[in-house]
């Protein structure tokens, strides 16, 4: 047999079919921006169509600097307001924060425990997190925060995990995880990569580290907004997608 059809498997085959939109969202990234980076555009158009998007961010974000004479304490409470800025563009409920030391997350047992709590509490019908998977991840707060996220999940999900914290079971739809090492799962955000990008250039701290010295002068933002169309072009390429975030979808 011969034609578009010949080959069932081939990335041609693949189609887009965007996730109807949850009444609750819980995004948990590691660092503030990471949630931004991964899925504002999701988050954004979620929010608009009357989602409740929690933001968690589990470091202080306290390594988050070049600048070796920048007082890390000040950084904590800069990066705080920023992410409390970028949440308010993309229309989220909320932000909590766990403040674990930036650099020195470890995924433990009690950082599992944790993220079931978080998770019972707020009984979200999507998580989107980190892809604990992805090959050549290099920052361990990433690889950390994907692992307790998903045992998390499961934890979350079985009554039998920590009876102690008087919570309800609580499983969620599905779990989004960015940055994936295999994406099965894209979200149009044509609408919102604008949302996006002004999202991200509220962690102006950040300017040098992740954006290419964006917050310095226009002709390098105009870089960093043409890098990130790009990226977004790329994702969406593989599904017809002007722009898309990609994800791993898990049915926990």
């Amino acid at each position: 047999m011969t034609g578009p059809t010949s080959n069932l498997y081939s990335d041609l085959a693949r189609t887009a079919t965007p996730m109807a939109t949850p009444q609750s969202a819980l995004a948990i990234g590691a660092h503030p921006d990471d949630i931004e980076f991964g899925s504002a555009g999701t988050l954004a158009r979620w929010a608009r169509e009357g989602c409740q998007v929690t933001m968690m961010v589990v470091t202080d974000g306290s390594k988050g600097t070049w600048d070796p004479d920048l007082d890390p304490v000040e950084l904590v409470t800069t990066r705080q307001a920023e992410q409390q800025a970028a949440a308010q563009i993309i229309g989220a409920t909320s932000v909590r924060y766990l403040d674990h030391i930036d650099g020195e997350l470890e995924y433990t047992v009690e950082l599992r425990r944790e993220m079931c709590r978080h998770i019972r509490e707020l009984r979200p019908d999507v998580v989107l997190s980190h892809d604990p998977w992805k090959r050549y991840q290099l920052h361990p707060d990433h690889r950390a925060t994907g692992w307790a996220v998903m045992d998390g999940v499961i934890s979350a999900r079985d009554h039998l995990f920590y009876p102690e914290q008087g919570l309800e079971a609580h499983r969620p739809a599905a779990v989004l995880l960015w940055s994936a090492d295999e994406p099965d799962h894209w979200e149009d955000i044509t609408g919102e990569f604008q949302t996006k990008i002004a999202a991200l250039l509220c962690h102006s701290s950040q300017g040098t580290t992740t954006m290419g010295g964006a917050e310095r002068d226009g002709d390098r933002k105009e870089r960093f907004v043409a890098q990130m169309r790009s990226w977004a072009a790329d994702q969406g390429s593989a599904v017809g997608l002007e722009a898309a975030e990609a994800f791993k979808r898990i049915t926990p």
